[in-house]
This record gives C-alpha cells, structure tokens and sequence, in this order.
C-alpha cells in the first residue's frame, strides 16, 4: 500500500488514472522538460503510462512518486517522491510541478517529506539529486533540502550536475 504524505500545504498520494489528463497538461506546460532528455511534448497515453510504471515502481521498491496536490483545493500540482535510478542502483529525488507554482516552495515542501520518508521510513543511506547544469531553479531546490553538490559528471547520456543527502545522524 502506498503511504499518503501530508505537508503543511500539500497531501502526497498515490497516483490514480484520473490523474492522467492533469499530468498530461503540466508536463506540456512551458519549459517543464525543457532540461530533460528526449521530446518536449508528452501524449496522455505515454502519461497514463508513467502512471503505471510510477504505481509498479512502488510495488517492486516500496517508494517511488508520489501525486503532489494542494491540500486547500484538491489540485493537483504535479509529482514528487523517490525513485531507483537502475544503470547505478541508486535513490534520486524527483519532482516535477506545474509551473504556476513554480517559485512558491512546493517542490521543497514535498521534496523535504520525501526525504524524511526515505531516511525514517525505508533507512536510505543516501538519496541523490540529478540536475541538468542549466536548472539553476532546481538546483537551488536541491540546495534547500540540504543536499551537496559532488561532481559534474553523465546521466543517462547527458551531462548532469549530482547532488547527494545522507542519513541524517541522530545523535547531532
């Protein structure tokens, strides 16, 4: 079963196929994959498909995304969680939000609960932040959650600034 998360403004919850045409309208939005590998434009059967794979993700790994909504209106603001990067067996933080909540400190607001959720709920070592070199917006995010930047290096074909967070100490 996938947890629900609430935040003080928003409610992480699993996604549903009634999220498709949501979804499917934010990754269309302007400059949302501008950073990302592949085509700009999404259709809802390749969304409805993600969905799918995101609720899959969660059976086989026991975390994954998460359906980010604003908790005073319902609406959905696009996605947040953790997900196994396979090529190197580790944990990213992902997220990804319509952009008129863009700059409002939702994508920290979810991407902190989910890190919370990874180090206290599943004991990760460690989750790491895979940013393009020109998304100064998102970099600033990782920054906020506490991650540091380690190296400049290639992800997934494109060159990649990586960021890491680790298991916070309990005794500090």
């Amino acid at each position: 079963m996938i947890p629900t998360l609430e935040t003080e403004r928003l409610r992480l919850r699993p996604f549903t196929p009634e999220d498709t045409a949501s979804m499917h309208h934010i990754l269309n939005g302007p400059d949302v994959l501008k950073y990302f590998p592949g085509p700009q434009t999404v259709t809802e059967a390749q969304v409805e498909r993600m969905i799918n794979r995101i609720l899959a993700h969660w059976q086989e790994h026991g975390y994954g995304l998460w359906a980010v909504e604003q908790r005073t209106t319902g609406a959905l603001l696009g996605r947040c969680g953790l997900q196994r990067i396979t090529e190197t067996n580790e944990v990213e933080i992902d997220f990804i939000l319509d952009p008129g909540y863009w700059g409002q400190g939702f994508a920290t607001e979810a991407g902190l609960a989910s890190l919370k959720f990874g180090f206290a709920q599943l004991n990760l070592a460690e989750v790491v932040g895979i940013v393009h070199p020109e998304n100064l917006a998102s970099q600033r995010v990782l920054q906020k959650l506490g991650m540091q930047f380690t190296e400049t290096t290639e992800y997934f074909g494109m060159a990649v600034h990586r960021y890491v967070k680790f298991q916070p100490d309990p005794n500090q």
